[in-house]
């Protein structure tokens, strides 16, 4: 790494911990349940929940988090359900809540992401959390995760009336966080969200491709690109 880095910011979902595999696991739970239930087919179910989930995060806006998230994922549900012949708003609502108390039965760090993060704050670095979720569901999952207290400022897309990948949101982080963009980085796993944004705002750049996904034609490179945020540490230590 060339610059010098003052500030630190972090996405929390598949950066820190596996969401993905919090959420496919507890969509998986909710659907088992309701086949068991209905006779219809788990899987099918299952794949039109996460098709659902996936395409209202890509889809996400500064106005739609306004919206409480349990009504959200009851109608993620409710379309799921509908999608395999069930139009059922009571089995939606019970689902929705069921699929909230599984996932966080799966919630746990990548590893290398906690002792990064103790590394950075040993040195002095200041630390930012930076995710388009809300604080109705991402302040009990980060207390859940025993990570709130390496953070010098964490900004959830509602509270900060923000998304990713606006560049405004990455320079109010580093505002906030008494720094400048030229001398902070953005660590994340999704290039259109967290690296494109901050590349945007002028911010070093880290993408924890867990994915192995490739850079969009044509768009600028991050300015490093590694399979895990274990191996993040190298660029920024």
């Amino acid at each position: 790494m060339q610059r010098e880095i003052d500030i630190v910011l972090f996405d929390l979902d598949d950066t820190l911990h596996d969401d993905t595999l919090a959420f496919t696991t507890a969509a998986e739970e909710v659907a088992r349940e309701v086949a068991a239930e209905h006779g219809i087919d788990a899987l099918a179910l299952k794949d039109a929940y996460i098709a659902e989930a996936e395409g209202f995060w890509i889809r996400l806006t500064s106005e739609q988090v306004r919206t409480k998230m349990s009504q959200l994922r009851a109608t993620m549900w409710g379309n799921a359900l509908t999608s395999v012949g069930l139009a059922d708003p009571a089995l939606a609502e019970r689902s929705a809540v069921n699929y909230n108390a599984y996932r966080q039965k799966y919630f746990s760090l990548f590893p290398g992401a906690l002792d990064l993060l103790r590394t950075l704050k040993a040195r002095g670095k200041r630390l930012g959390l930076v995710t388009n979720g809300v604080s109705e569901t991402h302040r009990d999952k980060i207390a859940l995760l025993q990570i709130t207290e390496y953070f010098d400022a964490i900004f959830l897309a509602d509270e900060v009336g923000m998304v990713k990948p606006d560049p405004l949101l990455f320079a109010h982080a580093c505002q906030k966080l008494a720094g400048s963009p030229s001398r902070s980085a953005m660590v994340g796993d999704r290039y259109d969200r967290d690296v494109s944004g901050a590349l945007e705002a002028g911010l070093y750049t880290i993408w924890v491709n867990v994915r192995n996904e490739s850079v969009p034609p044509g768009a600028p490179k991050p300015h490093a690109i590694v399979p895990s945020i274990a191996q993040a540490a190298s660029h920024l230590l």
